[in-house]
């Protein structure tokens, strides 16, 4: 085992953080061998068999190439639970994680009807579903794969989530369409200028349609969502969204002027402006 681990520090050592790397070898062999940070330790004289150590090697390679470890071993955890992920869905990000967590301190409702637009692999309906049984829990997209991902995760997670397919630019739903009590989204927010700024592994192997805007129409899928849920929240319903650090204020804006108050900005844990919720009335 410590042969293996000096392999990856030795590996890697050019292209990653030394803590990250410490990160990497604990996220390897814990999906190797359900290994803990503790085991690490205890079990540091043991060997891995020739199978493991191709697998390690192959995790190695591609880690060198920047693939997102996530990707590499199909798997990663948000908001303490398990989740498959595969290159047709972003990796969920610990922010998203604040904003389930907003949602679910905030809510007053038993059975609150909830609908999380641009699901992609369904992390917020599901983390939202097992803490929240009673509610009745919708997530659609428009990409047919990430909604496989994202039925395969509710099932991973013992969770009834209704995923359906949608393009929020176009809905079209059926008049009996439920009224929600929550509407929440993290949509693509991302401006094309800023790609620039963004990790190669990132730009190289996470899907564009979920993160980028135009730079000269960022707000798009805000105002979408904002006339989605004039039309589909009951009054007093609410809508959280994750959202670009720059443009809170024309956020707050969009919603204070179509039918939106108790307007909330929410930094996250890095003091970025990243989520607000209002409510419909």
């Amino acid at each position: 085992m410590q042969a293996s681990i000096a392999y990856i520090r030795k590996e890697l050592k050019d292209l990653y953080p030394d803590q990250e790397i410490e990160g990497l070898v604990r996220l390897i062999f814990s999906a190797l061998r359900n290994y803990t940070p503790t085991d690490l330790l205890l079990k540091k004289n043991e060997r891995l068999t020739p199978d493991e150590q191709l697998h390690l090697n192959e995790i190695v390679r591609r880690l060198k190439k920047h693939e997102p470890i996530q990707y590499i071993l199909g798997e990663t955890e948000f908001y303490s639970l398990p989740f498959q992920v595969t290159e047709d869905v972003l990796i969920p990000r610990p922010e998203t994680e604040e904003l389930v967590d907003w949602i679910l301190k905030d809510l007053t409702i038993a059975s609150p009807v909830i609908l999380d637009v641009g699901t992609g692999s369904g992390c917020i309906p599901v983390s939202l579903k097992k803490f929240l049984p009673a509610a009745k829990v919708m997530g659609c997209d428009i990409s047919e794969k990430a909604l496989k991902v994202a039925r395969a995760n509710a099932g991973i997670n013992q969770t009834e989530v209704a995923f359906f397919h949608l393009d929020i630019l176009n809905p079209l739903l059926p008049a009996t369409f439920p009224g929600l009590d929550i509407l929440v989204s993290n949509p693509p927010y991302v401006t094309e200028k800023e790609k620039q700024l963004m990790q190669p592994n990132v730009l190289a192997h996470e899907p564009h349609s979920a993160l980028f805007v135009p730079d000269e129409d960022p707000l798009v899928f805000y105002a979408a969502l904002v006339r989605f849920g004039r039309q589909h929240l009951k009054k007093g319903g609410k809508l959280f969204w994750e959202i670009n650090e720059a443009f809170g204020p024309a956020c707050v804006h969009l919603l204070e002027e179509n039918g939106f108050d108790n307007v909330q900005l929410k930094k996250d844990i890095n003091g970025k402006n990243r989520m607000i919720a209002a409510r419909y009335v």
